[in-house]
């Protein structure tokens, strides 16, 4: 594997990689990997020649009272995994490297970054895009690969790559969960063993919303107060919030009898976790 610490080295490195009519594919990440990563890294693999992997912790996107110093850094370790799933081109720049002094300029989905975590964590869906577009035009992917966990981050790129004219295609991963059901994230390491098991209630909220959904409730006050209600039995977690949305638009719908886009934030001890189950009609929920 090939690790690139300027723009200048990978940019290189990536047209050369598709100089000979190759699909490149790519996947971005802040480090800290886990299983749901490297199911993108594969899912990039089954469809991809070559693929490239970026570790680059965007300070844009946290808040001043946010975990930017503590977040999870282990370059070494996440290193050995992208080489273990045969990843050819990784991007590890310095923070001054992806910002040079001086640079001013910023790229917003507007609208859609004010809705669920951009409602919660003002400037981070600007953080997010500005760097994604960014590391789009420094790779030039055919595909980027992003976890379905962030529904409202896929959503927004989706956007941007559309509104921008980004020729690549976003491909997105579906959740990958513990066995017990608990989605995976970088910040899980953050929780204590009782914060760990308080945690579950995320997912056990859903998973009523969508057993409610599935037996035939439609109304929306009542899915909604379902799953809000499963999340205050667990008295040591405050819900930030649990919405019933359109998957592309982030806007509360007003039916779901097309399928809906349930997800839920909230804070375990101090970590903030996030969690979604799409309602999907024509599939069934999932």
């Amino acid at each position: 594997m090939r690790i690139c610490q300027t723009i200048e080295e990978m940019r290189a490195a990536c047209r050369e990689a598709k100089r000979s009519g190759k699909r490149l594919g790519f996947v971005p990440t802040m480090g800290a990997l886990h299983e749901g990563h490297l199911s993108l890294v594969r899912a990039a693999k089954a469809s991809c020649e070559v693929v490239a992997a970026s570790i680059f912790v965007n300070p844009l996107q946290f808040g001043p009272r946010e975990d930017l110093q503590k977040y999870p850094r282990d370059f070494d370790r996440d290193r050995a995994l992208l080489e273990k799933e045969s990843v050819e081109l990784l991007f590890a720049p310095s923070v001054e490297e992806m910002y040079p002094p001086g640079a001013i300029t910023w790229v917003e989905v507007e609208g859609l970054s004010d809705r669920l975590d951009g409602h919660s964590r003002p400037g981070h869906f600007r953080g997010v895009t500005t760097v994604v577009a960014k590391l789009f035009h420094i790779v030039e992917p055919d595909a980027a690969y992003f976890g379905q966990k962030d529904a409202a981050q896929l959503a927004i790129i989706r956007r941007m790559a559309r509104d921008l004219n980004f020729p690549v295609e976003i491909v997105a991963g579906p959740i990958v969960r513990e066995a017990d059901g608990l989605a995976m994230s970088s910040r899980n390491a953050y929780l204590n063993p009782q914060q760990r098991k308080q945690a579950l209630v995320l997912h056990r909220s859903l998973l009523r919303v969508k057993k409610l959904w599935e037996g035939g409730e439609r109304d929306l006050a009542r899915l909604r107060a379902a799953g809000r209600e499963e999340i205050a039995r667990e008295d040591s977690v405050r819900l930030d919030y649990f919405e019933i949305v359109d998957a592309g638009s982030l806007e509360p719908v007003v039916d779901v009898a097309d399928g809906a886009l349930v997800a839920v934030a909230a804070l375990v001890g101090t970590t903030r976790l996030i969690d979604n189950v799409a309602l999907d009609a024509s599939h069934g929920a999932r």
